[in-house]
């Protein structure tokens, strides 16, 4: 449903995006849940067209009730991922030739959590998951020539051991005629990571290809947003369900690390904050029924999000989303409750004046659930 769920509130699935949700889990319920996917993403720059092809890990999660109105939440999920590689060529006055830079960029963050929900009184539940933040990020830029010109190299880096704290709170209220309407928020924890962002400068001499080599460090200069997020269900009879999520990174109140006139800052004004707004159905026909078509799960979405940071002054890309998928119920001797996922998403981001980006993505998602704690009796 192209990634709603604040106010999503089901007994069957692990909803990571508010840990209110994770008290909905019955006594009997024991839930595995994996993802991968795959895409293919068009560049396009004027008359320039390229495609690339990559396959991401998106999560392994799990779930089950610790006790009478509480469940617990645990996993690993991607939190960022970085990955380009790119040239431009700018060419010199009086036949001097061209100047190739060359951008750059790996590696990611990663977070394993650990979280729990806990209804308070029938309506209301709140929840939190508490996060374990690591990993490594790089960028490069390289200028070169093949003239009398000096070469520069531009190094970026930094890595992260960390924690991230979000919290949630789900009310959940039943109506008339089998409707129920959810309603949820949630709120992620702003903060330092700790980091120390590096640049190393390196310059080339052209003619002795002797480096002259100027390290630059920021203690403590990496830091994660506050984060606002509200949403609000409606579900009818357990087989129509419509879901719509608003979020808020205030990415504006951030310093970012900056090379500029020699100098390796923190500097204002290079983000902004980020809203974004994603709304999504789920239909199954029947639930119950015998018929397999019955009680597949049909679902679709569509989201917009706004920029989060700029690009010599101007706004970068903005973001459109839709998508479309089934939950198909698997079904053998020992289990009926188990659920394959699969969607496809198409997402455009772009902006004036910069690179325009169509990304293709299959999602594959296996839900197990499991009857694990049901006691047995013998007469």
């Amino acid at each position: 449903m192209n990634g709603v769920g604040l106010a999503l509130r089901k007994g069957n699935i692990v909803n990571t995006l508010n840990p209110a949700s994770y008290s909905a889990i019955d006594s009997l319920t024991m839930i595995f849940d994996v993802g991968l996917s795959g895409q293919i993403t068009n560049f396009k720059e004027g008359a320039s067209s390229v495609n690339a092809k990559n396959a991401n890990f998106e999560y392994a999660v799990g779930s089950f009730r610790l006790m009478r109105n509480v469940g617990m939440s645990f996993g690993i999920l991607p939190l960022t991922n970085i990955g380009y590689t790119y040239t431009s060529y700018t060419k010199l006055e009086e036949n001097r030739g061209t100047i190739a830079e060359t951008y750059s960029g790996d590696g990611g963050l990663h977070q394993v959590f650990l979280g729990a929900g806990w209804r308070i009184f029938k309506p209301l539940s709140i929840g939190f998951n508490a996060q374990y933040v690591w990993g490594d990020c790089e960028r490069y830029i390289l200028s070169s020539t093949g003239t009398d010109i000096n070469s520069l190299e531009k190094n970026y880096s930094f890595s992260v051991q960390s924690y991230h704290i979000d919290l949630g709170l789900q009310w959940h209220q039943i109506l008339k005629n089998r409707d129920e309407i959810v309603v949820g928020a949630t709120v992620g924890l702003g903060h330092k990571l700790g980091a120390d962002p590096q640049c190393m400068i390196i310059n080339t001499n052209s003619l002795s290809s002797t480096p002259d080599t100027t390290m630059f460090t920021i203690t403590n200069g990496v830091s994660l947003p506050m984060t606002y997020g509200l949403g609000v269900s409606w579900s009818h009879k357990n087989s129509l369900l419509v879901d719509f999520d608003a979020t808020l990174q205030q990415w504006g109140k951030l310093d970012y690390p900056s090379y500029e006139s020699g100098a390796y800052v923190l500097k204002s004004g290079l983000l902004k904050d980020r809203y974004k707004f994603n709304v999504g159905a789920d239909y199954v026909p029947n639930a119950m029924s015998r018929k397999l078509l019955h009680r597949v799960h049909y679902r679709l979405g569509a989201g917009y999000a706004t920029p989060y940071y700029k690009i010599n002054g101007l706004d970068g890309p903005k973001e459109i989303s839709v998508s479309a998928g089934f939950g198909i119920p698997l079904q053998n001797a020992y289990n009926n409750r188990s659920v394959l996922n699969i969607s496809a998403q198409w997402v455009n981001t772009s902006a004036t004046g910069f690179i325009k980006e169509n990304t293709f993505r299959i999602n594959v998602g296996l839900t197990f659930n499991e009857r694990w704690f049901a006691k047995w009796k013998v007469d």
